[in-house]
């Protein structure tokens, strides 16, 4: 008699883990979830599992209008033709708007999120169509700022999309200082963890890339023999950048497995996020510093932004090295530098030469030109 072996409808992949029991009128039923995609399913007929961890990362949406469904976007046409009297123009319905929202170009986490966003407004028992009843779940909800300033921007442009306006109610989003952690620190993380983990917390500090982004990073993008990263895929209308990276990275980058043209594999962000958090906490307790809990994906990219701008005081350059669009975004690591670095003075190692093999030399290992005087050329570099 042959054993039936399971695989994850999603990606098919037999690399699963059981993940608890999911009890009916039936008797318990084995949840398992996909090491691969992060897919979560049962293990009856394959069901897939309608809550939000469900939701994979080719950018799934589970619609109020189709209950027990998981619908991804690239068939959302061909899902919606098959809806008794839906048609393309149908903007009213959950469906409808995640498409108008594809038609009109806006990004896949974007529509991810404010789909998302969307569904917990109707677990909420928000009925979409009535705008009180919208503001009185917005009102008794627990949310941060941000989050609700997510979740309006969400029910705006659904209402947008079929003719309609509001007043939202005020939210006021105040940007918190982020937690910038010590070298030491980061270095520390990267270290315990496994070595897909490590390679990847090690380009997120050397590139500032965000999480998303360095996702998305494909073999195709490393330059191994210059010694460069060329990222042309950035997130927020961003813009591309190319990042010189150490050999200590490209070591780490080289001994990574080559499946496919991804070079941290199909994981989603969230199957990464949990490994990373349950690598954090293992090593928090070894080491006794609470600090650590506090570093995410993200930290990464403002210590570097902050230590760079420390580095160089040109925030143009800072700006440009992140991708942001607006320089209002960046100024925030000026008051970050100083708050940080306001009792160390700006100590440098300062050389004078004439040989060029010397001049080589010096700025092979950071020295930055500052003047020529009597033909003597003058190099510093921060202690």
């Amino acid at each position: 008699m042959e054993t039936k072996v399971l695989c994850c409808p999603e990606c098919g992949s037999k690399k699963l883990y059981k993940a608890g029991f999911r009890y009916t009128g039936q008797g318990p039923i084995q949840r398992l979830l996909c090491r691969n995609c992060g897919y979560r399913f049962s293990e009856s007929n394959h069901k897939p599992l309608n809550k939000p961890s469900s939701i994979g990362s080719n950018c799934q949406v589970c619609a109020s209008s189709l209950p027990g469904r998981v619908i991804n976007l690239a068939k959302v046409e061909p899902l919606r033709e098959g809806l008794a009297g839906a048609t393309k123009e149908d903007k009213g319905s959950f469906v409808g708007f995640l498409w108008q929202m594809k038609k009109q170009g806006y990004s896949e986490p974007t529509i991810k999120t404010y789909g998302y966003s969307l569904q917990i407004l109707v677990k909420r028992k928000a009925d979409l169509s009535n705008l009180d009843s919208v503001k009185e779940v917005l009102a008794k909800s627990n949310w941060s700022d941000a989050h609700k300033n997510v979740v309006i921007a969400a029910y705006t442009l659904y209402l947008s999309m079929q003719g309609k306006t509001w007043k939202p109610p005020i939210c006021r989003l105040t940007r918190k200082l982020p937690f910038i952690p010590t070298q030491e620190e980061l270095d520390a993380l990267i270290a315990g963890c496994g070595k897909k983990t490590s390679a990847f917390l090690q380009t997120l500090k050397e590139t500032a890339l965000r999480s998303s982004e360095a996702c998305s990073l494909q073999w195709q993008d490393l330059d191994l023999l210059r010694k460069m990263i060329v990222f042309n895929k950035p997130l927020k209308h961003g813009n591309p950048r190319i990042f010189k990276i150490s050999d200590k990275l490209i070591s780490m980058l080289s001994t990574l497995p080559k499946k496919n043209k991804y070079v941290f594999g199909t994981n989603n962000k969230t199957t990464r996020q949990t490994v990373f958090y349950k690598a954090r906490k293992r090593l928090t307790a070894k080491l006794g510093n609470p600090r650590l809990m506090r570093v995410g994906f993200h930290t990464f990219r403002h210590w570097k932004a902050t230590l760079l701008y420390h580095q160089t005081h040109d925030i143009i350059l800072v700006k440009e090295f992140l991708g942001h669009r607006s320089l209002n975004t960046t100024l925030l690591y000026i008051q970050l530098e100083k708050a940080i670095f306001q009792n160390l003075s700006d100590e440098f190692i300062v050389k004078g030469v004439q040989d060029p093999k010397e001049i080589k030399a010096l700025l092979e290992v950071g020295f930055d030109f500052v003047c020529d005087k009597d033909g003597i050329m003058f190099f510093r570099k921060r202690k």
